[in-house]
């Protein structure tokens, strides 16, 4: 059973869709007990970092985060989810720290790119061919995006993927029992259909 984390920020119910369409089963939810007891666990979520954690720790959820990484649950950060592991996000001109599961940086795309912001829409990625997350994935798969904001990863050997918007950018990530993407797999047709079965498989 697959446990999507309840915090109040976003497109929950589109990625518990997308998993029971892929044959599996998924709860909504951010009770501890139900949360500790899944086979994987994932944080989803759209919106501002500084809020989102706000929500997170209110509901001691981040707490409860950090059991599912020590407990070697798989665990998976869709979008916002992705950035909210990482140490700290510059948004709104301020560090806010994130939970720290992945060593990184959330920042915003440079507006002296003449590209629209937020970057929304289908962009490739560049797979890391020893992602377990991303396997059986075609060169230059393309994936659907929204986001104002991008992660820069500490330590290369935890990227698995990246994209390119005026600016490489860190588009996934995986570092033990964490992965992460930037863009939306439940969003994201047969590829990101694929990248959720990839995530069921993994123990």
């Amino acid at each position: 059973m697959i446990a999507i984390i309840d915090y109040g920020v976003g497109n929950l119910a589109s990625v518990q869709k997308a998993f029971e369409f892929i044959g599996e089963e998924a709860i909504i939810t951010n009770d501890r007990e139900s949360i500790l007891k899944a086979s994987h666990v994932v944080l989803p979520g759209v919106g501002a970092f500084f809020e989102a954690m706000k929500r997170l720790k209110a509901a001691n959820v981040d707490e409860v985060v950090k059991e599912v990484i020590k407990e070697n649950i798989p665990f998976l950060g869709i979008c916002l989810g992705m950035q909210l592991i990482m140490d700290v996000s510059t948004e709104g001109g301020i560090e806010t720290p994130g939970l720290g599961l992945i060593p990184g940086k959330v920042d915003i795309f440079p507006d002296n790119l003449g590209l629209k912001i937020p970057h929304m829409g289908w962009n490739s990625i560049d797979v890391n061919k020893q992602s377990r997350l991303l396997k059986g994935l075609p060169e230059k798969a393309y994936v659907y995006f929204v986001h104002s904001f991008y992660c820069k990863a500490q330590e290369r050997r935890d990227v698995a993927a990246t994209s390119n918007y005026g600016i490489s950018f860190d588009a996934a990530c995986e570092k033990g029992n964490i992965f992460a993407t930037q863009f939306h797999p439940e969003k994201s047709g047969d590829i990101g259909l694929q990248i959720l079965k990839n995530f069921a498989a993994i123990y």
